[in-house]
């Protein structure tokens, strides 16, 4: 058995196909199956069913599946370990964030990352702040970047990024010529709200007294089709200020404040408190907290 059987096994598994496995491992399918062949030969016993369109584990091939996942992060552990006995951190930085967060908070950071640390590669774990807590708590990433508040006694967590949470309207809607507008305004207008997240759960929040008065005309899978709509004037949106900069600088979208509340997202930096981090992400870690800092004092001079 060499570690590449092991890698297209865990692949196939969870691609549940021979040819789409192919693909990620870049090999044809036919030497993905010789591989897996070569596999099972070895084990004496069948590790994956192939009957019907789906490829699926077999009992004993769930076995050595969770094996398999183990020794594969216990290799990238390994290669990290050696790596940082360099000087300059190198080898895989494994960082969790949601799609948010990576389009808009993350850019500028992973550009300054990569030209003062060239030989690391950076893997990118999108989910939800719930499911990066999880690979967080079992190993499987080093270091997330978490919407707050998030409870996890075995995670150290530090506050790095706070966003006013902003009312979006087109430029040719009526709210637009106000500095600020009103929770009951705001609720005559069609709403677009995001499906899941932070911002729809402060939403509801906020206009639950109005629910009987609520014309939700979409709910919408991604802060860029809700930019794309709002600036088309199909509704009204909130949206965290820094997510729309590009937009209303280009005057699509206006923002608005919210008069009778504030309203933030805040985001936080997490890593397990009983783990050593690797000189990879020591190094992200460093960028990050930079670029955070940096971003307060332009707010505290903006605000003064």
């Amino acid at each position: 058995m060499d570690f590449d059987q092991l890698i297209t096994f865990l692949e196939v598994a969870k691609q549940g196909s021979f040819s789409r496995a192919g693909e990620k491992v870049f090999r044809s399918q036919s030497a993905v199956s010789a591989q897996i062949r070569q596999l099972e030969q070895e084990y004496g016993d069948r590790l994956l069913d192939r009957s019907g369109k789906t490829v699926k584990l077999t009992p004993a091939g769930q076995i050595l599946f969770d094996y398999a996942e183990r020794l594969k992060l216990l290799r990238e552990e390994s290669l990290t370990a050696v790596a940082d006995h360099s000087s300059t951190p190198r080898g895989t930085l494994r960082v969790g964030a949601n799609e948010a967060t990576c389009l808009y908070v993350l850019p500028q950071v992973f550009a300054e990352y990569c030209r003062l640390y060239p030989p690391v590669q950076i893997n990118i774990y999108r989910s939800f702040s719930y499911k990066i807590t999880e690979k967080l708590e079992n190993g499987s990433i080093e270091v997330g970047i978490l919407t707050l508040p998030v409870q996890s006694p075995s995670l150290e967590i530090q506050p790095i990024f706070r966003d006013k949470l902003m009312l979006m309207v087109s430029p040719n809607n009526p709210l637009a010529k106000h500095k600020t507008a009103a929770v009951k305004d705001i609720v005559k207008h069609p709403l677009l709200l995001p499906k899941t997240g932070h911002t729809r759960r402060l939403m509801d929040k906020l206009f639950r007294p109005y629910r009987d008065e609520l014309r939700v005309r979409m709910e919408l899978p991604s802060i860029g089709m809700i930019k794309s709509f709002v600036a088309a004037n199909l509704g009204v949106s909130l949206v965290s200020a820094s997510f729309a900069r590009d937009e209303v600088a280009s005057g699509r979208v206006k923002l608005i404040d919210l008069e009778d509340v504030e309203l933030f997202r805040e985001l936080g930096l997490a890593y397990r408190r009983d783990r050593t981090l690797s000189c990879a992400t020591t190094a992200f870690v460093e960028v990050l907290q930079k670029f955070a800092t940096a971003g307060k004092k332009t707010k505290a001079s903006i605000q003064a």
